[in-house]
């Protein structure tokens, strides 16, 4: 199993980062869009290391256009040697049009289209194919040379699609090389919705599962003592109230027997009320959604409970010292 870790936005450390985890023994570096652009942190990365994957998680699809996205991808698999992968999220309504003020509808269809664009695009300025792409939502026509990219040694970068509900996930399955799978997520929901939603996806266009990733930052609440676990499990519970806030996220509830508490997560969320919800997970849903105890246990149960399905999760584990991160890559990567 491939291990990610994260760094964060400062440029003038994040080369030392990226150093540090290749040297650890991570697989791949990843990002997120948050309150920084997620892909410079990433050229540096690229600049201060050899072997590991570069990958957003997640870049906002949505806020941008295909050619915009095109042309960042290509460059960034360029500069970093093939190693980066472009991995895409739709964010939710509000803030696609209220922050980013782009439009919104239809969203797996949307983003089906959208990752189609990237390829043909893509197509054209490295196998020298017509610029043709005409969609619902997109077109794409016009490309001549003064605007195409030369350094094409390395091709286009893989792309991997976040999802949750079943209809981007058979659309993860059609058109991307791989899934990121929300931390929100129990094995329930991951047996049940998602990997059937991915064979629909996959049948569509003849595609193998061998030929795709899975991956999926499982949530860990880890400690060395009693107290760090303890604190490591009210952090956990936290996280996963506010992402249970979100109404699109009830089927995973759902999944547990727990849908009903999703309305008071939201009003509570409304009301500014954080460290309030996370009370409201109680240890049967925190055991659902987390990986819970001494680092030395960590990799055996991610293994045992995702060890068939997910081909790269992530480790962070900043609380824990660095032997600890260190032997729990070793034990996944060795899987």
């Amino acid at each position: 199993m491939k291990v990610d870790g994260g760094v964060g936005w400062e440029l003038d450390t994040v080369g030392a980062q990226a150093q540090e985890l290749e040297e650890m023994g991570y697989s791949g570096i990843m990002t997120a869009e948050t309150s920084h652009d997620p892909f410079f942190p990433l050229l540096v990365a690229a600049q201060n290391t050899q072997r590991v994957d570069l990958m957003t998680s997640i870049a906002v699809a949505f806020g941008r256009s295909p050619m915009t996205l095109a042309n960042v991808g290509h460059d960034l698999n360029a500069a970093s040697q093939g190693r980066f992968v472009l991995g895409l999220g739709s964010q939710i309504k509000p803030h696609i049009s209220k922050r980013f003020s782009m439009p919104w509808s239809s969203p797996a269809a949307r983003m089906r289209e959208f990752i189609l664009a990237l390829r043909a695009i893509w197509a054209n300025w490295h196998q020298g194919e017509p610029l043709e792409f005409t969609g619902k939502f997109y077109t794409h026509t016009l490309m001549t040379p003064f605007f195409t990219p030369t350094n094409n040694e390395f091709g286009a970068p893989r792309v991997f699609l976040a999802a949750v509900g079943p209809m981007m996930t058979e659309v993860a399955g059609e058109v991307a090389d791989g899934i990121i799978i929300h931390a929100f997520t129990t094995e329930k929901y991951l047996r049940e919705t998602t990997l059937p939603a991915l064979d629909r996806g996959f049948a569509k266009v003849g595609k193998k599962r061998a030929d795709f990733e899975i991956s999926y930052p499982v949530f860990v609440a880890t400690g060395t003592n009693e107290e760090e676990l303890e604190q490591a499990k009210v952090a956990t519970r936290q996280q996963i109230a506010f992402y249970g806030s979100t109404p699109a996220y009830k089927p995973v509830l759902e999944s547990i027997g727990a849908g009903e508490i999703q309305s008071d997560l939201n009003a509570m969320s409304k009301q500014g009320r954080w460290e309030e919800m996370g009370k409201l997970i109680d240890t049967d849903m925190l055991e659902a959604f987390a990986v819970i105890g001494e680092p030395q246990t960590i990799p055996e149960q991610i293994l045992s409970r995702y060890g068939d399905i997910v081909d790269r999760t992530a480790a962070a584990y900043a609380h824990i010292s660095k032997a600890d991160r260190t032997g729990i890559i070793d034990k996944l990567t060795a899987a």
